[in-house]
C-alpha cells in the first residue's frame, strides 16, 4: 500500500502547536545554562511533551481551532475555519484557509485572502511591524500574517494584478529577508513576464550560486536578455543544463506540460523541471530570440555530450 502523503499545512499546525507549547512552558523557567534548560527539555518531551498552552485570548483560542482546520481536509477544514472566525475575525490562519478551499471563484478566493492580511495586521498592531521587521517567520506568532502574504500574492498573480503581487513579495523579503517561504524562488521565476529584470539582478547577489532550476534558468534568461546569445549567456545554459537537463524538454514543448503543479520535487529532477517551466514560460516566450536561442544551444551541449 503506497503510504499517505502528509498535507504540508497539517505539518506546519502540528509544528507551531509543539513551539508555542514549549514557549510557554519554558517562558517562566530560569536555568543556569543553555545545558540545563535542554535536560529539562529533554525530559519534559520523554514523558510525552508539553502541556498545551493557555489559550487566553480569543486570537489563541481561535488560532487553536484554525491549526485543527489546517489538520483537516475538505468540508470540515472549511467548517472550522468558519469557528475560528466566529471566535476571532482577526484569526489570518482562517482566512488563508477559506481562500484555499474556494475553487469557483477567484475573486472571492482574492477576497478572504486579502481579509487575512488584514487580520494578520490587526493582530500584530503597526508597532510590531516597525519592531520586527527582518525577523518575520522566525517568531511563531507572525506565522499565520505571512501565510496570509504568500496567498494573497499568488491570487494577485494570477488574477493579473502582477505588479501589486511583486509588490507584496518584496514586502515579505523585508520582513523576512531569510525567505523561509520560498519568495527569491517566485520572483526569479516571474521576473522576465513583468520585464522587471532589476528584481532578478537582485536575488542574484542572494543567491547566485543556488543549484536549483528556479535559479540557473533564470540566471541563463537574465544573461541573454541583458547581453544576448554570447559567451556569458552559453556558460550559464551549459551549467542549467548540468543542474536540471529537463527544463529545456518542457520549455520547447517536447514533452507535456500537466495541468497543475506536482505536489513533491527534488532537485534536478522532472517535477523541478515542471515546477519551474510552469512559472516560467511566459518569460521566456516574451523575450525575443531567448526559445530558438535555448533550442539550438541546448542541442548543441547534448550533442558534445
Amino acid at each position: 500500500m503506497a503510504a499517505r502523503r502528509l498535507d504540508p499545512m497539517a505539518m506546519q499546525a502540528a509544528t507551531e502547536r509543539s513551539m508555542i507549547n514549549i514557549n510557554a512552558l519554558m517562558r517562566d523557567k530560569e536555568f543556569a545554562s543553555i545545558e540545563e534548560a535542554n535536560t529539562f527539555l529533554q525530559e519534559v518531551l520523554k514523558e510525552g511533551g508539553p502541556p498545551p498552552a493557555p489559550a487566553d485570548t480569543p486570537l489563541k483560542q481561535a488560532q487553536q481551532v484554525a491549526y485543527d482546520a489546517m489538520e483537516a481536509t475538505g468540508r470540515r477544514r472549511v467548517e472550522l475555519a468558519r469557528r475560528a472566525l466566529e471566535i476571532s475575525e482577526d484569526c489570518a490562519d482562517a482566512w488563508v484557509l477559506l481562500a484555499g478551499e474556494e475553487t469557483k471563484s477567484l475573486r472571492r478566493a482574492l477576497e478572504y485572502a486579502r481579509k487575512g492580511v488584514a487580520a494578520g495586521e490587526r493582530a500584530l498592531g503597526k508597532e510590531y511591524f516597525e519592531e520586527e521587521a527582518g525577523n518575520f517567520w522566525s517568531i511563531i506568532e507572525t506565522r499565520p500574517y505571512m501565510r496570509a502574504m504568500i496567498t494573497f500574492a499568488d491570487l494577485l498573480w494570477a488574477s493579473g494584478d502582477k505588479e501589486e503581487a511583486i509588490a507584496v513579495y518584496q514586502k515579505m523579503l523585508r520582513l523576512n529577508p531569510g525567505d523561509n517561504q520560498g519568495v527569491r524562488y517566485i520572483l526569479a521565476q516571474y521576473f522576465a513576464e513583468v520585464d522587471r529584470d532589476d528584481i532578478f539582478e537582485a536575488i542574484l547577489e542572494e543567491c547566485g550560486e543556488d543549484p536549483t532550476a528556479a535559479i540557473r534558468y533564470s540566471k541563463t534568461l537574465w544573461l541573454f536578455r541583458k547581453e544576448g546569445a554570447g559567451p556569458a549567456a552559453d556558460a550559464a545554459l551549459d551549467e542549467a543544463l548540468q543542474s536540471n537537463p529537463f527544463v529545456p524538454q518542457y520549455l520547447l514543448g517536447r514533452r507535456k506540460l500537466p495541468p497543475g503543479m506536482p505536489d513533491y520535487y527534488s532537485i534536478g529532477d522532472r517535477n523541478e523541471a515542471i515546477v519551474y517551466v510552469l512559472s516560467a514560460a511566459k518569460g521566456w516566450a516574451g523575450t525575443a530570440g531567448a526559445l530558438a536561442w535555448l533550442k539550438s544551444r541546448s542541442r548543441k551541449v547534448q550533442r558534445i555530450q
